[in-house]
């Protein structure tokens, strides 16, 4: 029986899921950080104002102890500072780091190196096709 579009859709997406995946954590690598922690990095870093852990928890899809961990590893790095919630005792807020933010920076500038390479064999007509066809996919996923 052959094969359909419909068929192969899903193991196409996965494969270039992954190769995006790898692609970003060799991009990372030289900035010592995994991709569970660059995410909570840009999280923290494009925040308004400071994060709590339960929210920072929230927006990563985590339970608060597993943001915690996260958040160690980034602090260690003076990626990120932690204080006292003023409105509530029991609560911390996280804020990125002068380093912090201009590791965002190399963080940006490694991705787009790594969207150019990798989207660099469609057309842009094509590469806008599949930003609204993504688009299309999510919803209001996010």
């Amino acid at each position: 029986m052959a094969s359909t579009p419909d068929d192969d859709l899903p193991d196409l997406f996965l494969r270039t899921s992954k190769r995006i995946r790898g692609n970003q954590v060799a991009r990372l690598a030289p900035l010592g950080l995994t991709p569970a922690q660059a995410r909570a990095l840009r999280i923290i870093g494009r925040a308004p104002e400071p994060l709590t852990m339960s929210v920072l928890a929230e927006h990563l899809g985590i339970v608060p102890r597993s943001a915690t961990t996260v958040v160690d590893a980034l602090a260690a790095a003076d990626l990120v500072t932690r204080a006292p919630d003023p409105a509530n005792r029991r609560s911390t807020l996280v804020t990125a780091t002068e380093a912090g933010h201009k590791v965002l920076e190399s963080m940006a500038d490694a991705r787009r190196a790594a969207a150019s390479e990798l989207f660099s064999a469609l057309t842009p007509e094509q590469r806008t096709t599949l930003h609204d066809l993504l688009e299309v996919l999510l919803g209001d996923a996010e």
